[in-house]
């Protein structure tokens, strides 16, 4: 599915360039469950940004299925992002005025979908993670991995074959973390490839692979037994 080679990612910050990410060579195969982890500054944040098209690397090549994302123009790269690509960010991001069933239906709404399609695609998601009780409510309304659960939803609401998970559980407790982590592990198992950026040695211990950055290099990439 992924194929980076000799990734570069370099800063310029004033007079001096800051290199973030160096040489990186990865390979990921469909349907994987992967933790990337590391020290604050390690780089990982940023090669999660590459990986989802939020970022361009300075140099190398970084091939998603088959297509050579590099030279993609910003709108074939949002399009990627919106089709292919499902995001769980640590702090959410969900918006405040919207009830969970609008908020999961936001992505269809920049693709132009009609309203009645959209609920029937939301829907079911918001079932399927638990919540077909707090569709109406806004996010203030729900607790933390009630919140976490909408953006799982959101994530997955245009079927992406990747999705991509900053620190999911960052923000919540040890039994919220623990069922979101149930969530994406039952993802995972119906074929959905999932990479976790995480601090938390309990979350990278329930993926099928572990990666380790420092100072922009992968040190070490462990298949978990």
């Amino acid at each position: 599915m992924i194929e980076l080679s000799k990734i570069t990612k370099i800063y310029r910050m004033g007079e001096m360039d800051i290199t973030v990410l160096s040489g990186i060579f990865l390979k990921v195969q469909s349907g994987e469950l992967i933790a990337i982890m590391g020290p604050s500054g390690s780089g990982k944040s940023t090669l999660m940004n590459i990986i989802g098209c939020l970022d361009r690397p300075t140099s190398g090549a970084y091939h998603f299925e088959d297509r050579e994302i590099s030279t993609l123009s910003d709108d074939e790269l949002a399009a990627v992002r919106n089709g292919k690509i499902g995001f769980v960010f640590q702090t959410f991001n969900l918006l405040p005025r919207f009830s969970a069933l609008k908020n999961v239906e936001v992505p269809l709404i920049y693709g132009g979908m009609p309203a009645r399609l959209r609920s029937e695609r939301a829907i079911p998601l918001l079932q399927k993670v638990g919540l077909a009780d707090r569709m109406t409510h806004k996010p203030t309304e729900l607790s933390g991995g009630q919140q976490q659960r909408v953006a799982i939803a959101r994530a997955l609401v245009n079927n992406p074959p990747l999705l991509l998970a900053d620190e999911p559980t960052g923000n919540l407790d040890s039994r919220s973390g623990s069922e979101i982590l149930d969530i994406l592990t039952g993802l995972n198992r119906q074929g959905v490839t999932i990479i976790i950026v995480t601090h938390d040695k309990d979350v990278a211990a329930r993926c099928k692979r572990v990666i380790n950055l420092k100072d922009g290099q992968i040190i070490n990439d462990q298949v978990m037994a």
